[in-house]
């Protein structure tokens, strides 16, 4: 359960009750089935506190979403892998079934967490999976050896295609900071996990 409760219908203004009839209907389109715990849009049901930003929320999301320079298959391959390395449940459980949905298997979504050992993804598919591991880690880790190698892949526009996913992608960390949960997307299926890195240890306060 989130750490905070999401704006309700009752309380929604005009815009906002647009997005809430809208969004679950989108989310089935892009995984091919309903959820199966909460309503699938608990994240817009969070940003609906401020109206005018999750409509920019939305405008830039559709603004990123709409390039079609790059095949799904690589933007589907390395949103996923962002929100697994910032952990968001809710994400990894949709990225999964969107994958999915898009035809990768069950043993391609398995092998994600170790995807440059795999001999299920193209050299190709690496490269842009180590671009997309770079720019999430914080700070950001974009090598110029690392940068000629994707670039060797991809051109221009297509880089800056990716790195506007993945800078979409980054904003997930909205999701993980509430605590929003997954929505059952995959549930019953294969899910990849988040990443979980271990806690830092406690520091003793001052004075005892």
């Amino acid at each position: 359960m989130a750490r905070i409760k999401g704006v309700s219908r009752s309380q929604a203004g005009p815009i906002v009750k647009l997005a809430y009839r809208f969004g679950p209907r989108m989310m089935k389109k892009l995984t091919g089935r309903d959820p199966q715990t909460g309503s699938g849009i608990e994240p817009v049901e969070i940003w609906a506190y401020q109206p005018k930003m999750m409509m920019g929320m939305g405008m830039f999301n559709q603004a990123v979403r709409s390039g079609k320079s790059v095949d799904e298959r690589i933007k589907n391959l390395v949103e996923l892998k962002g929100a697994q390395m910032i952990g968001c449940e809710y994400c990894v459980d949709l990225g999964s079934q969107i994958c999915r949905n898009s035809g990768f298997s069950d043993s391609e979504l398995l092998a994600l967490p170790r995807y440059a050992s795999s001999v299920l993804f193209t050299d190709r598919e690496k490269a842009a999976l180590d671009y997309a591991v770079a720019v999430m880690r914080t700070p950001v880790e974009v090598t110029d050896e690392l940068f000629t190698r994707v670039r060797s892949y991809f051109d221009d526009r297509q880089l800056v295609e990716i790195t506007a996913l993945l800078t979409l992608v980054n904003l997930d960390r909205f999701n993980a900071a509430f605590g929003i949960g997954a929505a059952g997307s995959s549930e019953g299926m294969v899910c990849v996990p988040p990443d979980r890195p271990h806690p830092a240890p406690s520091l003793p306060v001052p004075g005892t």
